[in-house]
């Protein structure tokens, strides 16, 4: 293993407490600890890695492009009647952001995973 590099200051989307006080010890391709995390941070930091692990767009189980994926998407939401934009726990403000923004356009309904 190569020597670790420290990160202090991380941010931990996991939840809502969005903790930014996390210093974490990488190589450079996985994060090997997560120091002041709590135990979902933790899990959090330590599954993610650089590794490419899956195809960068998949439509009804069959790895497509980019493109193909961004209009089967655009299809979907223009025909549905209340589309429910759910989740954004392991996303970045922005992100989050911009998902409020397409539930508010579409007229859709906005949920987070805390409703569970």
């Amino acid at each position: 293993m190569s020597e670790l590099k420290i990160i202090n200051n991380a941010t931990c989307t996991f939840c809502g407490c969005v903790c930014d006080d996390i210093q974490l010890h990488s190589d450079g391709n996985r994060i090997h600890k997560a120091v002041k995390a709590c135990v979902l941070g933790k899990a959090w930091f330590l599954n993610h890695t650089g590794d490419k692990k899956y195809p960068d767009a998949i439509v009804d189980g069959k790895e497509t492009s980019v493109e193909e994926a961004i209009q089967v998407s655009a299809d979907l939401l223009y025909d549905a009647d209340m589309p429910l934009v759910y989740g954004m726990s392991n996303t970045t403000c922005e992100a989050q952001k911009e998902c409020v923004a397409l539930a508010d356009q579409l007229c859709g309904l906005l949920d987070s995973h805390t409703s569970l």
